[in-house]
């Protein structure tokens, strides 16, 4: 006779199994399903809120799922892969970058956005938008884009919006404030990612924040995320070492004048895809930002040995220095040294002609393993973290240089810290050489004349 499990046995076996397995613990997240007719389009919300529908638009949130370097990195990844447990993971970007498509039912995977894109629904094409992020209740976990989701019913039924005030009206919706909306929970949803299956730290970039000092105590000196990065405008990088000036206006046509309105550039550090797409501005604002993200010194004190130092101080950022897919984020260290007649006696961290860095180069980045404790190159088989050496917020690090002894009387030293959102030889692996150029940015620079 065949025994049966109870409900109750039934349920502490999950909860057993969530517990000790990553994959099935993030398996048994709550994911939710809503019929793709109860979004709205962003061009809707643009009717009213068109000062902000025309920040958002062309963003990096608006382009997540036609990001070219994202699509070209995540259908590269999928190539080659026979373990499960990988796959699983190569599959999963389309939560965050589509979430629309996610959430309604297409695409649920990569695979399925690479196999059949005309099957993708236009409304998923636009990426982040407004009406998926005004519609989050809250969130099950502050990673994988576990969000909670209360959606309308459609353009007629347009349903409840929520955002950061508490006297906001609609003649065509319902309004609703969220506390959540102006904390960096709401940032961390997706810009905190794990593993589907092993559970590795992919990304950190609202735990970097939630350790940092910006994160303080008391909630009148907190800097969340939305204080700088929806504060930012062309000519106002809004980082830690700038002013960050709020930025009055109206929300929407009509509406009350506010002492601050929350823009909608969601600006990072990518400059490649807007400058790829024509757009100065938002290009520009990626600049900017990075430029005021962090400093350099040249300490001599030690040349008597053959030595100088470089440090890197991040005074920008409220997170560490790079942040995001770190294995890809290419922040480095440039530095040359030339004697009085201006012969380069050492040098590292020169890009070649083809952008690319030698090696032996000072690289601030993360370099995952495959759990033996061998250096991978595709996240969907990070079972662990060999490397994670970057700058936190407000911390710095110190470079040690020999240099080799040349018998100069003079010498002079150039830093520059250097960075690129992928680095070109990735870049030319995965779309083929010569078909996507990335630029490389002066983060911050130093010169030190030395006399021995």
């Amino acid at each position: 006779m065949k025994k049966h499990l109870s409900v109750k046995s039934v349920f502490f076996v999950i909860v057993a199994l969530c517990s000790a397995y990553p994959l099935v613990m993030l398996s048994c997240s709550k994911v939710q399903h809503f019929e793709l007719s109860r979004f709205i389009s962003p061009d809707t919300c643009g009717g009213c809120h068109d000062e902000v529908h025309g920040q958002w638009k062309n963003s990096m949130h608006n382009l997540s799922q036609v990001d070219a370097i994202y699509r070209a990195a995540a259908f590269h990844y999928l190539k080659g892969l026979t373990d499960a447990d990988e796959i699983a993971e190569a599959e999963s970007c389309v939560k965050c970058h589509t979430p629309i498509g996610f959430f309604s039912g297409f695409p649920k995977t990569v695979s399925q956005e690479r196999d059949n894109p005309e099957k993708v629904p236009e409304i998923a094409k636009e990426g982040i938008q407004c009406d998926f992020c005004h519609s989050v209740t809250g969130a099950y976990a502050i990673y994988n884009n576990q969000v909670k989701l209360d959606p309308g019913h459609g353009e007629a039924d347009p349903g409840t919006k929520r955002g950061p005030f508490k006297d906001s009206k609609s003649d065509y919706h319902k309004s609703e404030y969220s506390a959540f909306h102006g904390s960096s929970e709401m940032c961390g949803v997706c810009h905190d990612v794990r593993h589907v299956v092993f559970g590795t730290k992919l990304e950190t970039t609202f735990e970097e924040w939630q350790k940092s000092a910006y994160n303080a105590p008391d909630a009148k000196k907190r800097v969340n995320c939305q204080n700088c990065h929806m504060y930012q405008r062309p000519g106002v990088p809004a980082t830690g070492s700038t002013p960050r000036p709020q930025n009055p206006g109206t929300a929407a046509q009509g509406g009350p004048r506010r002492d601050h309105i929350y823009t909608h550039y969601f600006v990072g550090a990518n400059m490649a895809i807007p400058g790829s797409r024509n757009d100065a501005v938002r290009e520009e604002m990626a600049v900017e930002r990075l430029k005021h993200a962090a400093e350099l010194s040249i300490d001599d004190a030690k040349i008597k040995e053959g030595k100088i130092s470089v440090t890197v101080k991040n005074t920008g950022a409220g997170h560490n220095l790079p942040t995001g897919l770190t294995d890809v984020r290419q922040m480095w260290l440039e530095v040359v040294v030339r004697d009085a007649a201006g012969r380069t006696v050492f040098s590292t961290g020169v890009a070649d002609a083809n952008g690319y860095l030698p090696k032996g180069s000072i690289v601030y980045n993360t370099v995952f393993g495959d759990g033996k404790g061998n250096a991978v190159d595709n996240i969907a088989k990070a079972r662990q973290i060999l490397r994670d050496r970057r700058v936190p917020p407000l911390g710095s690090l110190e470079e040690v240089i020999a240099l080799p002894a040349t018998g100069a009387k003079t010498l002079e030293v150039r830093a520059r810290l250097r960075y690129m959102g992928a680095p070109q030889e990735l870049i030319d692996t995965l779309a083929g050489k010569g078909k996507i150029s990335i630029p490389a940015v002066t983060m911050a620079e130093a010169k030190k004349t030395i006399t021995m």
